[in-house]
Order: structure tokens, then C-alpha cells, then sequence
């Protein structure tokens, strides 16, 4: 009796098939599981790609691009250059697949569903459900196209404004992912009304979820609107049989989903309706190959065909599991980018007096801090240095300080080639104050605050060494961007990563670093600045 209640119990609550899809795929959409244990996201070769399921690009544990996000950077760009790409792998993605995107491989579909399943009274389908289901579209045609295109091409500013102003899933995966983290607890300082208002919007969702199935799905996703427009022809999907179907539409009443038939706009293609189906008339299919097939079979199916679909499904799962692995293991310990972030993270600190006299260390911290500097080597002010900005000849900058991204701490030199043809040698800048700011085209706050900083080093001309790193992921040219803007301080590119490595970085951007005379860092916090907190920090490092 034991061992048939035991089973009895296995039968009613072990998951589906899909159910296990969805699992596997939400562990592939973010296999770089070392990112939730150091708090820091992938930024492999891996990341130009893009994911087929909604997963936000800042998830610690993702190792691709949200299409999504994709989009919206190709729009705000498109004044710039076509987005190619984007629109070649949205629609790859929409051929095959569809909606079945949604109904299987999306992560955050799989959270919507694991929410509804809390016991609580829930809200059928009704007309009002069919009516909300348009409003995607809306969203759709305002946030993801017409913002970005907006601001991209009358004020060159990349504002992805489905990402901004609703995503849940930047919220909990991107924000939440990363503020859970103790090592992100500098972030804390960055947090303002926009969060407030997202973080809102997230438990709206949330809580909607709950009584409603797939809310967001239904109602808000842009993305499932997208897919939802290849419904009709995409390879794999759920197919009805014409010669079995009756017409009786049991498939459409027991469908969540606001449908108004089988593998229309609205359908994730779930295949929930094959159980409801007296007929056997819906399959789960692959052009001609059968995925998932009714009890009853499919028809022109031999005797045979059981058998078949089990031995397939074997093969297929034989397949995904190695996939999985080869990706663990990839992403975690063998791709080039993690492989040099493990080397740098374990090198040894080295002593300060390995730079040579006279020369300037940067320094990245991920927390905020002051560093006073020793007496015997009281910096001068800007009046008492030359006209050329060089430091006095009897004026020592060395600094005995440790070698490390912290507050107070020096970083080894570093050398960047700058747009201009000239090079920035951070050993050259000892002596001034210096400022190093991480931005990249994608990032609005980082556009934003660019002409802070450029007006912040032609007030200072001579006293101040400053350089605006780019970003290695590159998805507008920063050069043909920074064209006709007057910038005055040097821009260049961390094409290998190295300078993010340097100063602690994790990929979240704008990241600011401040320097005192002495090569010391001051100031080293992710988040935006104003022309105010600038000439702060100009004063506290010149302290």
C-alpha cells in the first residue's frame, strides 16, 4: 500500500514535460552561475548574442542579450546604422519557433506559472481578458519602437523605454539579482524614484500573476506580441489535424490563454490543449516530425509510433543535457573572458614601489570613502604648478599605499589608445588629479553625464588628467556617436576589458573613479554624478 501511495502521489505531482523544458531553458538563459555567487555579470563573446526568451542582459547568471533590450538598442542606433542582426535573429526566432518561445523556453513565463500556482481564488478569461490582450501592442508600438526611435534619432540618446520604465524582469533579475548580493552593497547608494516606481510595477505584476495566469504574458509582453505575429506559419508549434477535429472547441473553453482558436496570435503553443482534446486532432510538431503526439496517436500514425516518439524523445533529451553541461562548464570555467577574470582576481597584490618615481596608479572601489594623505607629501595647490600642468620637480608624489581597487588604495598603470591618436599612460597623470569614467553609447545615464565631465576638464585644463573609457560591448561606434559633440577630455576603448577589470568593475554602468595627486583613490561608486558631486570630489581629492 505504502509503495502504491508512493507512486500514486509521484504520478499526480512530478513535473511535465514542459515543466522540465522550462527549467533546463531558464538554467541555459543563465548558465554563468559563478555571476550570482560574485556579483558580477558575464560579459564573454557570448553576450553579443541573443537569447530567444525574455531574460534581462544584466541578470547576474546570463549569458546572452534579452532580444528585447536588442530591439531597442537597434532603434535608438538607427540613425547610426541598421540593426541587421537584431531584425535577422527576431525574425529566425519567429520562423521556427513563435510563440513557443513563450509557452516553453521563456524564463519569465516559467515564474509567471510558478506564481499562479500559489492557492488562491483565481480570474478566468472573459472578454475584458481578450480586450487587455491588445494592449501589448500598444506597448509594443510606444515603448519599445516609437521612444527609442524618438530620442535615437532627434537627441542621439539610447533610451530603451520598455526597459526603463515597465520591465519586470530587469528589476528582479538585473536589480534584485544583484542587490541580494553583499558584494553590490555600494549599489544601495544608486537606488532613486525610478527603482521605486519599478520595483512597484515588478509586485503589480507579480501579485497579478497570482490571480490571473500569465499576466504579463497576456497583457504587457512586447515580446510575446512579436512572436505572436509568426503564430501562423512557424515550424514548430501545435498543429490541428482538419480530418480528426470536430469543431467542438473543448481545446479553446480549457485554454488560459485568450484565445480565440489553436495556434492563433495569442497561443504560447503549450500544447495543454492535446489533453483537452476528445479527437486526438492536436500534436506538437516539427514540420513533419512529431514532438509530443495525443494518446490517440496522430493520424496516418503506425503501430509503431509510440515507441518512435519515445525513442526520439530520449535522443532529444540525451542531446540538451550534454548541451547543458558543455554550456556549465563553458560559461563557469573554461571561456576566455571568465578564465582572465579568475587569473586577475587570484594575482598577487603587488608592492607600489614596483611603479616607477614620479608616475600615477588608477584605482577602481566598489564602496565610497576618503583617503588623507600623509604630511610630508602635502599636495600643491593648482596655482603653484606650471602653465604646462606639470608637477614641481621637488614635489614627491609617490605613495606607499597598497596596490588594489579600494578607497586608498593605488592600481597597477595601464595604457589606452585614445579616438584621437594620442595615448593615455596612467603612470603620466601623477601629479593631477584624475578622473576616470567608464560609459558606453547604450547607457542613457552615461550619455547624460558625459558634458559634466567635459566641462568639469576645460574648467581645469592643466590640473586634471582624465579619460572616458568605452565599454567593450559595442553596439553604437562611440566615435561616429562622439562626432560634432566638442568633448573636450580623450575617449578610448577597454577593448580587452582590462581597465573594468582594474578598477573593480562588474559591467553595471556609469562607473565613476577619482584620484588625489598621489595615484590614491578617493572616490569609486557605479551610478551617475552631477556637475555638483564633480567639483566635490575635485575638491576632496586636491585635499
Amino acid at each position: 500500500m505504502d509503495n502504491k501511495a508512493k507512486t500514486s502521489w509521484w504520478q499526480a505531482h512530478r513535473p511535465t514535460t514542459r515543466r522540465l523544458v522550462q527549467l533546463y531553458s531558464a538554467l541555459l538563459h543563465n548558465a554563468y552561475v559563478k555571476g550570482f555567487i560574485d556579483g558580477k555579470i558575464y560579459t564573454g563573446n557570448a553576450k553579443y548574442a541573443c537569447v530567444p526568451g525574455f531574460n534581462c542582459y544584466s541578470c547576474p547568471g546570463a549569458v546572452g542579450s534579452c532580444p528585447l533590450g536588442s530591439i531597442q538598442n537597434a532603434l535608438a542606433s538607427a540613425g547610426h546604422r541598421a540593426g541587421w542582426y537584431v531584425l535577422g535573429i527576431i525574425l529566425l526566432f519567429g520562423v521556427i519557433l513563435g510563440r513557443t518561445i513563450c509557452g516553453w523556453l521563456c524564463p519569465l513565463g516559467l515564474i509567471q506559472e510558478l506564481l499562479h500556482r500559489i492557492p488562491t481564488p483565481k480570474l478566468k478569461k472573459n472578454r475584458v481578458t481578450r480586450a487587455l490582450s491588445w494592449l501589448k501592442y500598444v506597448i509594443l508600438a510606444v515603448f519599445v519602437i516609437a521612444i527609442p526611435l524618438w530620442y535615437g534619432l532627434r537627441y542621439s540618446i539610447p533610451l530603451p523605454g520598455f526597459c526603463k520604465y515597465i520591465c519586470p524582469a530587469g528589476t528582479f533579475e538585473g536589480a534584485m539579482g544583484h542587490l541580494a548580493n553583499p558584494a553590490n552593497t555600494s549599489y544601495y547608494s544608486m537606488l532613486g524614484i525610478l527603482f521605486t516606481r519599478k520595483f512597484v510595477i515588478m509586485l503589480v505584476i507579480g501579485l497579478a500573476c497570482v490571480f490571473c495566469y500569465r499576466s504579463f504574458c497576456r497583457f504587457i509582453c512586447p515580446l510575446g506580441a512579436i512572436y505572436g505575429l509568426f503564430n501562423r506559419f512557424n515550424v514548430i508549434g501545435v498543429k490541428v489535424d482538419a480530418g480528426r477535429c470536430n469543431g467542438c472547441g473543448a481545446c479553446v473553453r480549457h485554454c488560459s490563454m485568450d484565445v480565440r482558436r489553436v495556434g492563433d496570435h495569442e497561443c504560447i503553443q503549450c500544447g495543454r490543449c492535446m489533453d483537452a482534446c476528445a479527437q486526438g486532432a492536436i500534436s506538437l510538431r516539427a514540420g513533419r516530425i512529431t514532438l509530443r503526439a495525443p494518446e490517440a496517436g496522430c493520424a496516418g500514425d503506425g503501430p509503431d509510433a509510440p515507441s518512435k516518439h519515445r525513442r526520439l524523445g530520449r535522443i532529444l533529451w540525451g542531446v540538451a543535457l550534454a548541451v547543458l553541461c558543455f554550456a556549465l562548464v563553458w560559461f563557469n570555467f573554461l571561456d576566455p573572458a571568465v578564465r582572465k577574470d579568475a587569473q586577475r582576481d587570484d594575482a598577487p597584490v603587488v608592492a607600489a614601489t614596483a611603479l616607477p618615481t614620479g608616475t600615477e596608479d588608477a584605482a577602481g572601489a566598489e564602496e565610497s570613502g576618503e583617503s588623507e594623505a600623509p604630511a610630508e607629501t602635502e599636495a600643491p595647490t593648482a596655482a603653484e604648478e606650471s602653465v604646462a600642468g606639470e608637477a614641481p620637480a621637488e614635489v614627491s608624489y609617490e605613495s606607499d599605499a597598497p596596490m588594489g581597487h579600494e578607497v586608498g588604495q593605488q592600481l597597477p598603470d595601464f595604457t589606452l589608445q585614445c579616438y584621437d591618436g594620442s595615448e593615455f599612460r596612467l603612470a603620466d597623470a601623477r601629479g593631477r588629479i584624475t578622473f576616470i569614467n567608464l560609459w558606453a553609447t547604450h547607457c542613457t545615464p552615461c550619455i547624460h553625464e558625459l558634458p559634466y565631465f567635459s566641462e568639469l576638464y576645460a574648467a581645469h585644463e592643466g590640473d586634471i588628467a582624465m579619460i572616458a573609457v568605452h565599454s567593450k560591448l559595442v553596439t553604437m561606434d562611440p566615435v561616429a556617436f562622439l562626432e560634432g559633440k566638442g568633448y573636450a577630455m580623450p575617449f578610448a576603448t577597454d577593448t580587452d576589458d582590462a581597465v573594468t577589470q582594474i578598477v573593480g568593475g562588474t559591467g553595471t554602468l556609469p562607473q565613476t573613479i577619482v584620484l588625489n595627486r598621489r595615484g590614491e583613490v578617493v572616490y569609486n561608486q557605479v551610478g551617475s554624478v552631477t556637475p555638483e558631486v564633480l567639483a566635490a570630489l575635485y575638491d576632496e581629492a586636491n585635499q
